[in-house]
């Protein structure tokens, strides 16, 4: 291990170690196909470069389907971005729908896609490149790896199996742990068992990092930035200067730990 390291290596998993972009998309059309019955199945051209552009305004799963609503209804992708959060819960409280049983809808279809193709649905997830590699080497340098995933964890193994990672058992924190992410971090600091510790955490959500910036009990733990996720040149601006937030590239992240610092 460097002398500057952490001895633990927290991650984000979408966005952060794989990019799911064609699958979320798919999983997306077809739960809004389920619940609002368009007159096509066919997705129309303009709608998978829209989603994609503004995929780093979802947080949950079940918001997926919801932007997809957004955008058919033609709410402008200004507004998205100003006011996701508005936009989404009018659509849900105006259509008479529930966030719960639209994702519990969205993890049916992926768990039936799985149980019918998962050869052909592991295909349509990459990782970033070096990642692998990455988290392969972590173990021996004594860098103990955590992910910390609104996913649903068992999605999770299933991507991590297909490249022969094995995270020992109760290091994915996945969306059925039901904690916001500052919470798990401290609950990581609290199972030291007073062992020196020192959390290092990668997101590629903003919001996400400033929410755990906001934890003066977590002010040890490093927060990184990853430019390479779900997030835009504008967020990269906003932390370029942000003492509590550093900025991290895919080509640093596969280097030394102290080139981080």
């Amino acid at each position: 291990m460097s002398a500057i390291a952490p001895t633990i290596l927290a991650l984000d998993f979408d966005g952060v170690i794989c990019d799911g972009l064609i699958e979320y998309f798919q999983t997306a059309w077809s739960t809004y196909c389920q619940i609002w019955s368009p007159s096509s199945e066919t997705p129309p051209e303009d709608l998978v470069p829209k989603f994609y552009r503004l995929r780093p305004v979802i947080e949950v799963g079940w918001e997926m389907p919801v932007l997809i609503r957004a955008l058919l209804l033609g709410v402008a992708e200004e507004k998205i971005w100003q006011d996701w959060a508005g936009v989404s819960e009018q659509i849900v409280g105006e259509e008479g729908l529930q966030a719960a049983d639209i994702g519990a809808k969205l993890d049916r279809f992926r768990d039936e896609w799985i149980d019918r193709d998962l050869a052909g649905w592991l295909s349509l997830h990459r990782f970033y490149p070096g990642v692998v590699e990455r988290l392969r080497s972590l173990p021996t340098s004594g860098v103990k790896p955590y992910i910390i995933t609104t996913k649903e964890g068992r999605f999770v193994q299933q991507l991590l199996q297909q490249e022969d990672i094995d995270m020992p058992s109760g290091s994915i924190f996945g969306k059925e742990c039901k904690r916001p992410k500052h919470q798990i971090l401290r609950e990581l600091i609290a199972a030291s068992d007073a062992e020196p510790v020192s959390i290092w955490f990668i997101e590629d959500r903003l919001k996400t990092l400033q929410s755990v910036a906001k934890q003066p009990d977590l002010n040890e733990v490093r927060l990184y930035l990853a430019d390479w996720g779900y997030n835009t040149a504008a967020h990269h601006e906003l932390v370029r200067d942000n003492p509590r937030i550093g900025l991290l590239s895919l080509s640093q992240f596969a280097e030394d730990f102290s080139s981080w610092v």
